[in-house]
């Protein structure tokens, strides 16, 4: 079977903040950019990594989606317990400097975890929990 990672979706409210972050900060590529106002659909990559995409789409806009689940995602989103996402880089170090010269939300800086990996947490503009590990 030959599957691969295409795709991934982190949600935003302010599209603009959520694009420079990615793109600004993050060093991403613009992939896409669909719709208009807080209706959009952006997606990003890692330059040289064309088939890898994060979509950054609004929340809670599928018609399946009842007023008290669009209100449950609103308020997770709130406490940043809704999106996150996984990245890594063989420089930590530059990286969270980086990030966080931004006026990033830190969440935890460079850190060697009890199970081995050394890695980061911070926040993007819509309260998603990105965390970055060192590569070996």
């Amino acid at each position: 079977m030959d599957i691969t990672i295409h795709t991934t979706v982190l949600p935003h409210e302010d599209p603009d903040a959520s694009l420079a972050f990615f793109r600004d900060v993050l060093g991403f590529e613009v992939r896409s950019d669909v719709g208009q106002g807080k209706m959009r659909w952006i997606a990003v990559g890692p330059a040289g990594q064309p088939g890898i995409s994060i979509l950054l789409a609004p929340p809670a806009v599928d018609p399946g989606i009842t007023e008290d689940e669009r209100r449950t995602i609103t308020e997770m989103m709130a406490k940043g317990t809704y999106g996150w996402i996984l990245l890594a880089t063989p420089d930590l170090d530059a990286v969270f400097a980086k990030v966080s010269a931004a006026d990033t939300e830190v969440v935890q800086e460079p850190t060697r975890q009890p199970y081995g990996v050394r890695d980061c947490a911070f926040r993007d503009p819509a309260g998603n929990l990105i965390r970055i590990q060192e590569l070996g």
